[in-house]
C-alpha cells in the first residue's frame, strides 16, 4: 500500500507525518539507508532554484521548461507557457528556501588543492552500492549495470551495455543550462525496455527485435513517422518494417501500430513510453584530464532512477493534469504517494528514486525530502514528454545510439527554429546559465552587455566547445559541490557555486510579472537534427 507524503503542522514547525522514532541521527544520515525524513524544510521544494532568478522582466530562461503546444497534440496538456508571465507560487513558495545559493565558499575552495579534488573525483563510489543495499535488505531498484563507473567503457559502440543487463546508452544534447558541464556537472542517461521488448515472437532474446523496439519508442516519443536504423535484418523478425513489401536489410522503420517480437500485442502510442520502461541517470563531477579536457569521471554525485510502473492513456493523463491544476487553485501544497523503497510516485505513471553522496562520498539512498525535490521537473511542466527530458533530445535514429559524446555534436536548433539552440539560449538569457553568473561563458560569448558575439559562438567546433568549462572552473565547481556534500545540505540546494548568487531573489514579489510580454518565448524540448 502507498502512503501519501504529506506536510503536517506541529509545534509551529513543518514535520513529515510519521513515527518520531524515524528521526535521523547523524550516523543514520550517512548510512546507505537513511530512515524516513523527520522534518521537511521546504514543502515547496518542487519549485527549483532557477525559478527565483532575477529576470529583470527581460532575461528569459523560463522558456526551457514552461512551454505550450497545440492542445490535444500531446498527452502533456499542461500548457504552462503562461508561467513565463506569472509567479503562480503559494505563499510558502514566495520565499526562496535554496539558501545554498547565497553561501560564499571562496575560502574553503581555495583551501582544497587541485590534486586533492582530482583524486576525489577519480574515485569509484558506484561499484559497492549494490552489495551494500542488498546487505541492508533494500527492496527497491538495485543498481545492476556493471562497470557504470567506467562510463563509456561499460557500453558497446551501439550503446548496448556489455554486461547484458539490457541497458542502452544514447547520445543526447544536455538541456540548457543546468546540465551543461560549464555549470557544474557531467551526466549520462540510459534506457531499458521490459524483457518482452527484447525478445522475438518465439520468446528468445533477439537483439534485432530490441533494436527495432528501441527505434519505435524513439519515433513514438518524438512524434515521428519513420526513424533510421543501423542496417537491421528483417529476416530475423520475419516481417516488413520499412513498408517496401519486401524482407531484407533496412536502414529505416516506418512507425507501426504495434511493437514487434514478443511485444507485438503492445500498441504504440505517440508521446508515451510503454509500461515498464526504465531510465537510469548518473550525475557526476567534472573530470579534467592532463590536457585540460573535460570528460565524465568515475565519481557520481547522484544516481537517479525512473520506472514507468503503469501505463496511462492520454485521456487519463488529461484528467490527472486537471486534478493537478485544481489542487493548485485550491491552494493545496504538493504531495506525492510514497512508494517505499521505490521512491515517490509522481502520479503520472512513474516511480522516481535516487542515490546521493553521504558526507564520506559514498552513495546512499535519498530520503523522501530529497526525492521530493525531483518532483518539480518530473511531474507537470509543459516541456516534458511523458515526464522525461533527455530521451526526446536524443540524436535522431541510428546515429544517436551510444554513450553521450558532445564532441562533434552540432548545435541543433529546437523544432520550429532556425538558429542553434545554444546560441538562441544565450540571446534570450543574456548569460550562460539561468542565474547569469557564469562569468567564463559571458567573457567567451558576449561582446558587451547582452550582445552575443555570434562569431565566437560559431567558432566553437561543436557542443563540447560551447558548454564545457575551463579546467580551472571545473576544479573550482567540483570543490564547491564537495562542500555541500560534506554538509549534507542538499535540502538547501545542489547547485555548485563558489561565490554567492547576485541575480537571485530571496523572496518573490508576485505582483511583478517575471517577463514582459515581448520577452516571453515559445519553444520545444525536441531538436531538429
Amino acid at each position: 500500500m502507498y502512503k501519501l507524503l504529506l506536510v503536517c503542522f506541529a509545534l509551529g514547525g513543518l514535520v513529515a507525518c510519521g513515527d518520531e522514532s524515524n528521526q535521523q541521527s547523524e550516523d543514520e544520515f550517512v548510512s546507505v539507508l537513511p530512515k524516513s525524513v523527520a522534518s521537511i524544510r521546504n514543502p515547496e521544494a518542487v519549485i527549483p532554484p532557477q525559478c527565483y532568478t532575477k529576470t529583470e522582466q527581460q532575461h528569459n530562461s523560463c522558456y526551457t521548461c514552461h512551454q505550450s503546444h497545440e492542445y490535444g497534440s500531446r498527452p502533456n496538456v499542461i500548457q504552462d507557457q503562461g508561467l513565463q508571465g506569472d509567479y503562480d507560487f503559494s505563499e510558502i513558495g514566495e520565499t526562496n528556501h535554496w539558501s545554498n545559493l547565497f553561501v560564499d565558499r571562496s575560502a574553503e575552495v581555495a583551501a582544497i588543492s587541485d590534486a586533492e579534488i582530482t583524486g576525489y573525483v577519480e574515485q569509484d563510489n558506484y561499484s559497492i552500492l549494490r552489495s551494500r543495499l542488498q546487505d541492508q535488505g533494500w527492496q527497491g531498484y538495485l543498481p545492476d549495470l556493471e562497470n557504470l563507473n567506467l562510463a563509456a567503457e561499460a557500453f558497446e559502440q551501439d550503446g548496448f551495455a556489455k554486461d547484458g543487463s539490457g541497458w542502452v546508452a544514447f547520445n543526447y544534447k544536455p538541456l540548457p543550462s543546468t546540465f551543461w558541464p560549464t555549470n557544474g556537472s557531467t551526466d549520462d542517461v540510459f534506457i531499458r525496455l521490459p524483457e518482452m521488448f527484447r525478445k522475438d515472437a518465439w520468446g528468445n532474446y533477439n537483439k534485432v527485435a530490441y533494436q527495432a523496439n528501441l527505434a519505435i519508442v524513439e519515433a513514438a516519443i518524438k512524434g515521428m513517422d519513420s526513424i533510421t536504423v543501423a542496417g537491421l535484418n528483417e529476416h530475423d523478425l520475419g516481417m516488413d518494417l520499412n513498408g517496401d513489401s519486401m524482407i531484407g536489410i533496412i536502414d529505416e522503420i516506418k512507425m507501426p501500430n504495434y511493437y514487434v517480437g514478443a511485444a507485438e500485442t503492445i500498441e504504440t502510442v505517440a508521446f508515451l513510453y510503454p509500461e515498464g520502461t526504465e531510465f537510469l541517470h548518473s550525475v557526476r563531477y567534472i573530470g579534467v584530464n592532463d590536457q585540460g579536457e573535460i570528460y565524465v569521471p568515475q565519481r557520481m554525485k547522484e544516481l537517479r532512477y525512473m520506472r514507468k510502473n503503469r501505463f496511462l492513456s492520454a485521456t487519463q493523463l488529461a484528467s490527472l493534469y486537471g486534478n493537478e491544476h485544481q489542487e493548485k487553485v485550491d491552494g493545496n501544497l504538493p504531495a506525492y504517494p510514497d512508494a517505499g523503497d521505490w521512491g515517490l510516485d509522481n502520479k503520472f505513471g512513474w516511480q522516481i528514486s535516487g542515490f546521493i553522496e553521504n558526507a564520506n562520498g559514498e552513495l546512499r539512498v535519498q530520503n523522501n525530502e530529497e526525492n521530493f525535490i525531483c518532483m518539480g521537473c518530473h511531474t507537470s511542466i509543459g516541456a516534458t514528454i511523458d515526464q522525461t527530458f533527455a530521451f526526446p533530445r536524443k540524436v535522431d535514429g541510428a546515429a544517436g545510439w551510444g554513450y553521450i559524446n558532445l564532441k562533434g555534436m552540432i548545435d541543433a536548433p529546437v523544432k520550429g527554429e532556425s538558429e542553434g539552440e545554444i546560441l538562441q539560449y544565450l540571446r534570450r538569457v543574456c548569460g550562460g546559465d539561468e542565474f547569469r553568473q557564469n562569468m567564463e561563458m559571458s567573457e567567451r560569448f558576449f561582446s558587451s552587455g547582452c550582445e552575443v558575439d555570434e562569431a565566437a559562438v560559431n567558432a566553437a567546433a561543436d557542443v563540447y566547445g560551447l558548454i564545457t568549462p575551463s579546467a580551472e572552473r571545473a576544479l573550482a565547481l567540483n570543490k564547491a559541490y564537495r562542500m555541500i556534500v560534506e554538509q549534507q545540505s542538499f535540502n538547501k540546494g545542489r547547485d555548485a557555486s563558489v561565490t554567492p548568487a547576485i541575480n537571485v531573489y530571496d523572496s518573490i514579489d508576485t505582483s511583478v510579472a517575471p517577463l514582459e510580454q515581448q520577452h516571453r518565448r515559445s519553444s520545444d524540448i525536441r531538436l531538429d537534427w
